[in-house]
């Protein structure tokens, strides 16, 4: 039994959806990435401003004392704000992965199937040429 063309068809959309998947995945994973970067850059801008805190309690300066609290503040709440949105996003990758491989166990299925059916159609192909030739071999 030869594969059906619905069945190399399967195969073909089922390799379009893995890679949909696959795109999806990576790209989530380099927002994650971003929004992690964002985040270190987050916290050194923090320690940044307790630094200018620290230098403004040695050197007497308000304005620079001011300026580093404000700076640690604003990094503290820009910090408070992509926590969420990073957990969420890693949740998003988490279900990329899992959709990913689900995707790529359905056409390694598909793929398997059609690969022993052409398998079975070589074996047949070959018992009946093997047959015609015994026949044909007997019949001399």
């Amino acid at each position: 039994m030869a594969v059906s063309r619905a069945m190399r068809r399967l195969l073909a959309v089922l390799e379009t959806q893995e890679e949909q998947r696959r795109a999806a995945l990576e790209s989530a994973v380099a927002d994650l990435r971003r929004m992690e970067k964002a985040l270190d850059a987050t916290v050194a801008r923090e320690r940044a401003g307790r630094i200018l805190v620290s230098a403004s309690v040695a050197n007497g300066e308000l304005v620079d004392r001011l300026a580093g609290l404000e700076e640690a503040l604003a990094a503290n709440r820009h910090g408070l704000a992509l926590r969420p949105r990073i957990a969420e996003t890693e949740l998003r990758v988490a279900e990329g992965r899992r959709e990913l491989i689900e995707k790529r166990i359905e056409r390694r299925q598909a793929e398997t199937l059609i690969e022993k059916t052409e398998a079975n159609d070589a074996i047949v192909s070959g018992r009946r040429e093997q047959r015609e030739m015994d026949d044909q071999f007997l019949s001399q």
